[in-house]
């Protein structure tokens, strides 16, 4: 790396913004770390563009610089961005598809606007090309720019570490009139996107959060069926989704889903992390 600092400008946003790959990264090997932080500053990026434009068209055109900067096409100086020139070091470095990228950027384009995620398979879909897809990422850069396979693991992984992320946040999002939570299960239930953003509830409410963990395991004990698959090297990429269930077992005992974001304390999240690094194994 001849430039140091926007690693360390990524280092920091991860650590500030996303604790839980903070941590998980701490457990790869030193030389990867700088580029593990560069991926997940990225996407921190992505995820963050709602929170910082009052109406859906800045957002977008804030995400097609992003477009534009990893296809080579942004005007000025795409280097000035301490996130992607760290991210184009590491995209260079490992081989890293650009696609896959930029179908992260795409997706988070959902993120702009109020509408409900329409079904499961549009939830599973969103997420894989995030989560999943960012355990993919974090793959090939552990495996020294080569790809270690795993993907079905990655892929189911990334789906339960998401939706109990959604699950958690669930709170946030339906007081800034978000609804991740598939309409096909609320409808099936009786449960409006009304019911939702305006802290109801409703009586069919407590079951439709309750498939959704379930689904979410389901994805998990998939995941954990494919632990086979993945190289040792690699598991880091996949330690969050070791808080899976501790995450899901908190949003089951919290009562009120609107009340407040469901968290772990922090050296709870450190010890589960440290014993699945310790045993191989999330």
């Amino acid at each position: 790396m001849s430039d140091t600092w926007p690693f360390s400008h990524c280092e920091t946003l991860v650590r500030e913004g996303d604790r839980d790959r903070y941590f998980a990264t701490l457990f790869a090997p030193a030389d990867k770390r700088p580029f593990l932080f560069a991926l997940y500053a990225f996407s921190l990026e992505a995820a963050r563009v709602r929170e910082s434009v009052s109406d859906p068209m800045p957002g977008e055109i804030r995400l097609q610089w992003w477009r534009d900067a990893l296809q080579g096409e942004a005007r000025g100086n795409v280097r000035a961005n301490p996130v992607a020139a760290a991210l184009d070091d590491t995209i260079v470095r490992f081989r890293l598809p650009r696609q896959a990228l930029v179908d992260l950027v795409d997706a988070r384009t959902f993120d702009l606007y109020d509408d409900p995620m329409p079904t499961i398979a549009d939830l599973e879909g969103y997420a894989g090309e995030t989560s999943s897809a960012l355990i993919r990422l974090a793959g090939i850069v552990l495996n020294d720019g080569t790809d270690p396979g795993a993907a079905d693991a990655a892929g189911h992984a990334g789906v339960a570490y998401a939706i109990a992320g959604l699950l958690r946040a669930f709170p946030w999002h339906a007081r800034r009139g978000q609804v991740y939570l598939p309409a096909q299960i609320f409808n099936r239930y009786g449960v409006s996107r009304d019911d939702v953003v305006l802290g109801r509830g409703g009586p069919g409410f407590p079951a439709a959060l309750a498939e959704l963990r379930e689904i979410a395991r389901d994805h998990l004990r998939r995941a954990r069926a494919l632990r086979a698959t993945i190289p040792p090297q690699v598991l880091p990429a996949f330690l969050p989704t070791a808080l899976v269930e501790p995450y899901l077992a908190r949003t089951e005992r919290a009562g009120d889903p609107f009340r407040a974001v469901i968290e772990l304390p922090q050296w709870r999240r450190q010890i589960i992390l440290w014993r699945a690094a310790r045993a191989g194994r999330f």
